[in-house]
Formats: structure tokens, sequence, C-alpha cells
């Protein structure tokens, strides 16, 4: 399984799954994160956390915990 952390700088990839529970699936949903959608990698902040993709035409910032709730392809 791969996750959005393990994506390079520059390169894109598609939601296949959202894993985690309740709230937390929910918080990654309302933010534009849904299964089948594109996104882009566009930075990684110096210490690793937060990291920043570009989803549905906007700039989003998440942590790297929610990233390796997102599994890609």
């Amino acid at each position: 399984m791969k996750t959005l952390r393990q994506v390079k700088i520059g390169e894109s990839a598609t939601v296949v799954k959202l894993h985690g529970e309740g709230a937390v699936k929910r918080r990654i949903m309302d933010m534009g994160i849904t299964k089948g959608v594109e996104v882009y990698m566009r930075k990684v902040a110096p210490l690793g956390d937060p990291i920043e993709v570009t989803v549905r035409g906007y700039e989003l910032s998440i942590r790297k915990a929610d990233a390796e709730m997102i599994e890609i392809e």
C-alpha cells in the first residue's frame, strides 16, 4: 500500500482509498480529498511536516499523519 506521504515533490497520484475513522476521515473528505481525485505534491516543510499538495485546483497543507491515511496509486 502506497500512501500520499510517499509521493515525491513534483509527482501526481490518484486517491484510491481513505483510511481512518469518523471525524478524521470526514475532515479529510471535507478538504476535497476523495476517492478518484488527482493530488499533486507541491512542497514538504523542512522538518517534513506539514506537506503542501494541490487538489481540485487549490493548495492544501496537511499533516504527515493525515497523509499516511490516504492510499494512492
